[in-house]
Order: structure tokens, then sequence, then C-alpha cells
């Protein structure tokens, strides 16, 4: 399994952050490696909702349901899979003085034969998750 944890510290209120962040459609404008993120159901976004995510990594595209498995208003849990990997993504945030520290989890764990693959892609998913840390705060302050 690979994971990452990467900590931000934003100006927007803790309750707005997770209101964007929890409709996963968003992906698209603050993960790089997201190519675009469609909503498979409808109504509000609720533990339950799903999204299937079009990212790239390291050059080739790749599809993944996404589950929002826990909705609460300080964390959100969304869980992804394929044939090849499930992906978690965990997200907290809180208040702190006055700003928010936003917390972001990411980890792949891979299925059969492509658990081998796992020690070559550290790296790489390290530094697209400091692409994140990079692009989110920049995205949250544009709202």
């Amino acid at each position: 399994m690979i994971s990452v944890e990467r900590r931000m510290v934003v100006e927007q209120p803790a309750e707005e952050v997770l209101r964007y962040l929890a409709d996963f459609g968003n992906t698209a404008e603050w993960d790089p490696g997201t190519v675009r993120c469609v909503r498979l159901d409808s109504g509000p976004v609720v533990a339950g909702a799903r999204w299937r995510n079009t990212s790239r990594f390291r050059g080739r595209q790749t599809e993944l349901d996404y589950r929002l498995k826990d909705y609460r208003p300080d964390r959100l849990v969304f869980v992804g899979h394929n044939r090849t990997v499930t992906a978690t993504d965990d997200i907290s945030v809180r208040t702190l003085d006055g700003r928010t520290l936003l917390v972001y989890r990411a980890s792949l764990r891979f299925n059969g034969l492509a658990r081998l693959a796992a020690p070559f892609l550290r790296a790489e998913f390290g530094r697209l998750a400091d692409a994140v840390a990079e692009r989110l705060p920049r995205v949250l302050a544009g709202r």
C-alpha cells in the first residue's frame, strides 16, 4: 500500500472547505491527476453518493468509481476502486487560529499482480500529493 499525507492551512472557513470538497466532482479543479470526475447519481451530496473519476497517472488514463463513504462535519472519506486498485481519500478540517487546517490523506492499495508495482510508484504518488497541496489552497482562495 502507498499512503501520503499533506497538511494545508487555508483562509476559508472549515465548513465551506468541507462542503466544496464533499462534491468529488470538483477534483478536476484541484487534483492535477484528475482529467474529469462525473457524478453517477443525483440528489444531495451525502454518504453513499457516487462519482466516476478519470485520472492520468504515469501517462496512462484510468477510471475509478468512487463512493462517499463517510461525511461528518469535520471529515470526508471517499473510496474508489477498479480491478487493479482501491483508493481512499480521507480529508479532515478543523479551525485553527481563525483559519482552517486541512489534512489530506490518500492511499492506494493494489490488487493482484498490480501489488508488485507499488514500490515503484511511491515516489510519483508523493509528487502528485505535493501538487495537490500546492494547487488546492489556490483553488479554495479563488472561490
